[in-house]
């Protein structure tokens, strides 16, 4: 039994290695002002959400939580090129997030988070998103939501090693 939990994680690790690997080529394969929606979309797949912007573009969610340390968020110009490519996990995103905001204006910040839990007896719900504090210390950015679903709070801690 043993053996083939060691084989499973294993074949996680390698798998979240070509993840990583595959997502820093299909980067440097696209351009901002050139590349098209059909190229980020050859490359990254189908999005996990569209947003629609107000001024007529669209930023595609491509997410890598739980197994990952990233999200991007990808905009397409109106003109249907590629016009940004944000990995939006680092410590410039987080910090604006803000007391008041609503869960939604959150995930359209960073992407879908790698896991919600709620406590019911505290009336509140935490979302968690994995992060990599270079060079290489694994982190979780937690916002914390109110009963009235707005922001009460966030930070950063160091990501706890799976007991065992």
């Amino acid at each position: 039994m043993k053996t083939w939990f060691w084989i499973s994680g294993l074949a996680v690790l390698v798998t979240l290695g070509l993840l990583a690997g595959c997502d820093e080529k299909n980067i440097r394969e696209l351009e901002e002002g050139v590349s098209t929606e059909a190229d980020v979309r050859a490359r990254f797949g189908v999005p996990e959400k569209i947003w629609e912007d107000p001024d007529g573009s669209r930023t595609f969610e491509y997410n890598r939580q739980p197994a990952g340390a990233k999200n991007y968020m990808i905009t397409i110009g109106p003109d249907g090129k590629m016009s940004a490519l944000r990995q939006v996990l680092a410590p410039h995103v987080f910090a604006q997030v803000q007391p008041g905001m609503t869960e939604e204006q959150v995930r359209r910040l960073l992407g879908k988070p790698a896991q919600r839990m709620t406590f019911t007896l505290k009336q509140e719900t935490d979302w968690d998103w994995n992060w990599v504090d270079p060079p290489n210390r694994e982190m979780v950015f937690t916002v914390t939501f109110g009963p009235d679903g707005l922001v009460q709070r966030s930070a950063s801690t160091d990501r706890q090693p799976h007991g065992g």
